[in-house]
């Protein structure tokens, strides 16, 4: 089988599709144009986030058997043009647990003790230790909205800096977000109560500006607000207006509406710490998605029932 990689991905997860006989064609910079001349050839397509496999490449790809993300988030496929032609898609959403958890608690590190700022001052030749005094995460409410995989790390790490956790997922009983560690509580009562709020859910028609102006205005003044998961969960109009007029005390984003936020009012802020979506970038953390991925590619191929299959009912 012919196995096309248009992203950047780990040499093991190549040498995996390699060993198993197959034909791999690594092209992380192809165009769209090119991908769109291209994938008719192919019978595997493996993505990270910067492709966006469109129908009109699902539909050029008349030998498709697999589209494969080397990651979690799917919104970049077109998974319904798949699932009409009967294609299963696969992702690794497994393998940024750790790197997107560490990552949150970095910013939430980075927006409390002025980690950005103090760095800046410091190479400016200053020593302003006065103006940049923190606050500490221990006894601080945690609100997380999304408990999954990701959210139960992060629940998990900020129990042990001391903080009460609570946690806003329709999808989770009371009794098993008791047994992650944290208190099932409604999205206004989280909104609230929570000295932070970590958002962990994928965008979804449900979950796009869920964070809008009414939910700025109902968090507390000195509450942050922490987004490592998807942009366009946040309206970032919206967050620009609560921070600007002080309706909250500061935000940390890793992930945009619009990748790069190019002219964003965000990147002139200075009470708002900002990464360019490194959520999953860890060495430890492409190993794996690219292996899963790798691995979610054998199977279909091989005619099996894929570990981490987003649409299952293609092969119903």
């Amino acid at each position: 089988m012919k196995i096309l990689v248009t992203d950047p991905l780990a040499s093991e997860g190549l040498d995996l599709l390699r060993q198993q006989g197959h034909e791999v064609d690594y092209r992380p910079d192809i165009s769209h144009d090119e991908l769109l001349e291209a994938i008719a050839r192919y019978h595997g397509l493996i993505v990270r986030s910067r492709t966006k496999v469109t129908r009109e490449i699902i539909e050029a790809g008349k030998e498709l058997k697999v589209i494969a993300r080397a990651g979690v988030g799917v919104d970049n496929i077109d998974v319904r043009a798949a699932t009409e032609r009967r294609i299963p898609v696969v992702n690794a959403p497994a393998a940024p647990t750790t790197s997107v958890a560490e990552l949150t608690l970095g910013h939430m590190l980075a927006l409390v003790r002025h980690i950005p700022k103090a760095d800046a001052s410091m190479k400016g030749g200053r020593w302003e230790k006065r103006a940049l005094m923190g606050v500490e995460l221990k006894g601080k409410t945690l609100g997380l909205i999304g408990i999954g995989r990701i959210g139960a790390e992060v629940c998990r790490l900020c129990r042990a800096f001391g903080m009460e956790v609570i946690a806003y997922d329709p999808y989770l009983t009371a009794e098993r977000i008791s047994e992650l560690g944290a208190e099932k509580v409604e999205l206004g009562e989280l909104l609230e109560r929570a000295d932070f709020i970590s958002i962990h859910v994928p965008l979804t028609p449900e979950t796009r500006g869920m964070i809008d102006i009414d939910a700025l205005r109902r968090m507390k003044p000195t509450a942050y607000l922490i987004n490592c998961a998807r942009g366009g969960v946040i309206d970032e109009g919206d967050l620009v207006k609560a921070l600007r007029e002080g309706m909250i005390a500061g935000a940390a984003l890793d992930v945009f509406a619009e990748e790069p936020p190019i002219g964003s009012p965000l990147l002139e802020l200075d009470n708002v710490v900002l990464t360019p979506h490194l959520g999953g970038s860890t060495k430890e953390a492409q190993i794996r998605a690219s292996i899963d991925a790798a691995e979610g590619v054998i199977a279909a191929l091989d005619g099996k029932r894929p570990k981490y299959l987003v649409n299952p009912e293609v092969l119903s």
